[in-house]
């Protein structure tokens, strides 16, 4: 239905089944179309290329972004390069040398996960970890933990990338937090960004939101974003001069001065190409009226018919009792099988691999992900019956 948009990807991939697009999407064709635009437009403009970046090119990306998450003000997005530069940003607005308490879970991305466990060895930062399983008791597992102790942040993903599993209404569960905390929140959406309808109208005067073009945006890697909330007044540490672009033009002071919009986050120097690709992938869903409900509509139809079958197969490891997540309504885009063991899943994973099906996995655990580009009919799972 979809596939006329991928053509190039789904060539040069001709004879795989690609089930890992929640790790590595394919890009649409525009994208190419708009890494070789970029490339025009430094040549015709050079120097004066900034000038039309940052005032065409940035806010039009940003308004497609603020349209698609119903954000108010699209000035208060900032874009980097990775997660992990926002992040360090974030962890800079802290006083390190200061006790430093953050609430977090035990199934963040290594983005966040890796740099706040090196954080935790210096004796002052503190570092407490919710579990996500069981699920169904999650969200409130997570937030009388906030209610329990004075915390500095608070960070959480959207949707976990070990599991799948989702927080079905993002609002409330921000909410609920603010309820009870002072601290900063921060929300980790780079799995749930244009795969789950997302509404942040509500919350985004109190949280800071994550997400990037990598996975279901779709416009490969090299732009993420944060969504700040109006009216911040935290100074990070870790700045560039990005961060002066609106306060250029004032009388320089003794103090590092920061914009008043989300830029005040922003870093230096780096390759728009990516954000390019981004605002054409994004363009065109637009015009074609691809919104992020039609595409969750389509996934969850890809991923029935998955199960439907994998029930034919009753494969003895590849199965409905190993899937960990069944509730449609609190779930992301991609299925993740836990097997007894992770040498299991890499033995699978690499069977899979050899006849044409491309997965992922994190451990025990084996990932499954569904996108547009593929239609269900085209799904065969007939390899398995010889294991």
């Amino acid at each position: 239905m979809y596939q006329q948009f991928y053509q190039k990807f789904l060539t040069a991939n001709a004879g795989k089944q690609h089930f890992a697009c929640h790790s590595h999407h394919y890009w649409p064709d525009v994208t190419r179309e708009a890494q070789l635009a970029y490339w025009d437009d430094s040549a015709r403009l050079v120097d004066d290329k900034w000038q039309y970046i940052f005032g065409q090119k940035v806010p039009q990306t940003q308004q497609l972004i603020a349209d698609i998450l119903n954000l108010p003000l699209p000035e208060q997005l900032v874009f980097a390069p990775n997660t992990h530069e926002l992040v360090m940003r974030l962890l800079s607005c802290f006083d390190w040398q200061q006790p430093l308490k953050v609430l977090t879970t035990d199934s963040e991305f290594y983005s966040f996960q890796r740099q706040i466990k090196r954080l935790a060895e210096l004796a002052n930062v503190e570092v407490v970890q919710i579990p996500t399983e069981p699920f169904a008791t999650f969200t409130e597992r997570f937030t009388a933990a906030a209610a329990q102790a004075e915390y500095q942040l608070i960070f959480c993903s959207q949707v976990f990338f070990n599991s799948g599993y989702a927080i079905a209404d993002l609002p409330a569960f921000v909410k609920g937090l603010a309820a009870v905390s002072q601290a900063m929140l921060v929300i980790d959406g780079y799995h749930g960004f244009m795969a789950l309808p997302t509404d942040l109208s509500e919350i985004a005067e109190r949280i800071f939101y994550l997400a990037g073009s990598y996975k279901y945006a779709q416009g490969g890697e090299g732009c993420c974003f944060m969504a700040v909330p109006a009216g911040s007044e935290q100074r990070p540490l870790y700045t560039g001069w990005f961060a002066e672009f609106g306060t250029l033009a004032a009388q320089k002071s003794a103090l590092v001065l920061y914009s008043e919009d989300g830029y005040r986050f922003a870093g230096a120097t780096l390759d728009f190409s990516a954000l390019y690709r981004l605002e054409a992938a994004l363009l065109l869903f637009k015009q074609q009226g691809i919104t992020v409900g039609r595409i969750h509509q389509y996934v969850q139809q890809l991923q029935q018919h998955f199960l439907t079958l994998q029930d034919e197969l009753a494969h003895p490891q590849l199965n409905q009792q190993q899937l960990l997540l069944h509730d449609a309504s609190c779930h992301g885009h991609f299925f993740t099988f836990r097997l007894g063991s992770a040498s299991q899943v890499a033995e699978l994973a690499a069977y899979l691999k050899q006849h044409g099906i491309e997965t992922d996995y994190r451990g025990d655990r084996l990932r499954f992900g569904f996108a547009l580009y593929q239609n269900a009919d085209q799904f065969d799972l007939s390899c398995l019956k010889s294991l």
